[in-house]
């Protein structure tokens, strides 16, 4: 069983919005070793879709894709939008088990880190004018 991993992100218009996501997908490959394959999709403005970037998971062999959403909170477009791409995704690929995992925003890691590069950045600006 090949397991892959499906980072999702809104996207912009401005290329620049998507650094701090392909980063973090970089950096999830370097960690994840040869374990399986790691994407990051996009759900408007940017490529590869959802849709799109699953496509290729399965081409590589994937049978369980774990899609993270990569949201602050689990708005609309994680309650949603992401549940009806996940419906086509199966449709399309039925051979491929498409789980959805909580928001990051949403894990205990990411909200001290948020915390935690708060203070950082206050701690910068101490006593600026």
């Amino acid at each position: 069983m090949t397991q892959g991993i499906l980072l999702f992100a809104h996207g912009a218009r401005d290329p620049a919005w998507a650094r701090p996501f392909e980063q973090a997908r970089d950096r999830l490959i370097a960690t994840r070793g040869p374990s399986g394959p790691v994407d990051l999709a996009f759900l408007e403005f940017m490529s590869p879709t959802l849709v799109e970037a699953g496509a290729r998971m399965a081409a590589q062999g994937c049978t369980q894709v774990t899609v993270v959403p990569l949201f602050l909170g689990a708005g609309g477009h994680v309650r949603k939008d992401l549940p009806l791409l996940l419906q086509q995704l199966g449709e399309q690929h039925p051979g491929v088990r498409w789980t959805l995992s909580p928001a990051v925003g949403e894990t205990d890691i990411l909200v001290q880190a948020l915390a935690d590069a708060a203070a950082h950045l206050a701690a910068q600006h101490r006593g600026a004018p």
